[in-house]
């Protein structure tokens, strides 16, 4: 046998490298998904649908969470300013509605499957808003984009009103889609960027409660399981007290969110130090929230000087803010102060203030967040701007 030259027998083996390289390539799942994923983001192969529900923080979150969905924008559409604020939509003074833009692959997710979870998150039968929010702005709508679209939506809105779960006709309305604007970038992914605040709005809504009620075991299961697994590390927790019902972060949430000094106030009742914290002197105009919700609780127009070094105010922007209970911890009672939502401990009130209300309100700086007037637009406290069209000098 004639023996094969060095030369020869080294093509021989790059060569095969080569090739099992090609094969290995070829056969690897990581390479087929790398392949899906481009062709994934390919918009020739998504499809665009708009619903309305109430509050687009609530409904973009729900929509997010569902295989096939790529991405899911909060906005406006129904009306016809161009280019509606959210002052203005929420305030009633267009013709839009809140609403949110889907953009999905109808290859994983059809568009029936998108209408019941538009149903999973809603109160169909409510004509004059969704929820806490009220006012046409806020009603549900399915923008319908073509005429099968159409039949699609009127054929599901028939099964709901067959099903004999609601005691009160559908109304949510078939709209033939228009334009589209996307709400301010401080409205998208609302509930990635304030979790906590978001997950305290939704539960005084009422949403989640109410489609329990309408559901129950059946929720999710009218089509094909499509929501993702998610975490079930620091879960809120629904707890009673005397005051009421409300929702409260776990314990694993606040230590990340709060130092140790807000932690102490918030939850272990603490007093900080007088003269010694963050807002005893501040005297700019604006409002505050607390610490761990982000609920607003008082404004700077019933800021008082009270030379006791904690910061004073004469009155909460809302009395509903606020719960109170005896606080027998010293040797005498005082009426200690908590926010409402978080139950958070801010302090005590005292009947020594000034005109008009009579009132101290002692409050700790490091139960609160303070939010400048002009970032309150910014930072999601549109409604309370118009508490300082007026100024009044502070105390």
């Amino acid at each position: 046998m004639k023996r094969l030259s060095p030369a020869f027998v080294l093509i021989l083996i790059i060569s095969s490298i080569i090739l099992l390289t090609l094969t290995v390539s070829a056969e690897n799942p990581a390479n087929s998904a790398i392949k899906q994923t481009a062709d994934l983001h390919n918009t020739e192969n998504y499809k665009k649908a708009y619903f309305a529900g109430g509050c687009f923080w609530c409904v973009e979150s729900n929509f997010e969470q569902l295989n096939g969905v790529i991405e899911v924008f909060s906005g406006y559409t129904g009306g016809q300013i161009k280019d509606p604020g959210y002052r203005q939509v929420s305030a009633g003074n267009t013709e839009h509605i809140e609403a949110i833009e889907v953009i999905y692959d109808p290859k994983i997710i059809s568009y029936d499957d998108l209408l019941f979870e538009l149903w999973y998150s809603i109160d169909p039968t409510d004509a004059g808003g969704s929820f806490y929010d009220r006012g046409e702005q806020y009603r549900s709508a399915v923008f319908y984009n073509s005429d099968e679209e159409k039949s699609l939506a009127k054929q599901s809105i028939a099964l709901l009103e067959q099903s004999g779960l609601y005691d009160k006709p559908i109304a949510t309305e078939l709209i033939a889609f228009d334009t589209f604007y996307k709400a301010e970038e401080y409205h998208q992914n609302y509930y990635k960027k304030n979790p906590v605040r978001y997950k305290f709005y939704r539960f005084r809504s009422g949403r989640d409660q109410y489609v329990e009620t309408i559901w129950g075991d059946n929720l999710h299961k009218n089509y094909p399981s499509q929501t993702k697994q998610s975490s079930t590390k620091n879960k809120t927790k629904i707890s009673t007290s005397k005051e009421g019902t409300y929702m409260q972060a776990s314990d694993e949430e606040l230590k990340k969110q709060l130092t140790e000094l807000q932690y102490k106030v918030t939850q272990e009742e603490g007093t900080e130090r007088p003269f010694q914290n963050e807002y005893w002197d501040n005297k700019k105009a604006g409002i505050y929230v607390d610490i761990v919700s982000g609920q607003p609780l008082f404004s700077s127009q019933d800021k008082y000087d009270s030379k006791t070094g904690w910061p004073s105010f004469t009155q909460p922007i809302q009395s509903s803010a606020l719960t109170k209970k005896i606080d027998k911890h010293l040797f005498y009672s005082r009426t200690e102060v908590r926010s409402n939502q978080a139950d958070s401990h801010l302090g005590h009130v005292f009947p020594d203030g000034p005109k008009p209300t009579g009132l101290r309100y002692c409050i700790n700086s490091a139960a609160l967040k303070f939010v400048p007037e002009a970032e309150l637009v910014e930072q999601g406290y549109e409604q309370y701007v118009n508490l300082f069209d007026n100024k009044q000098p502070q105390h």
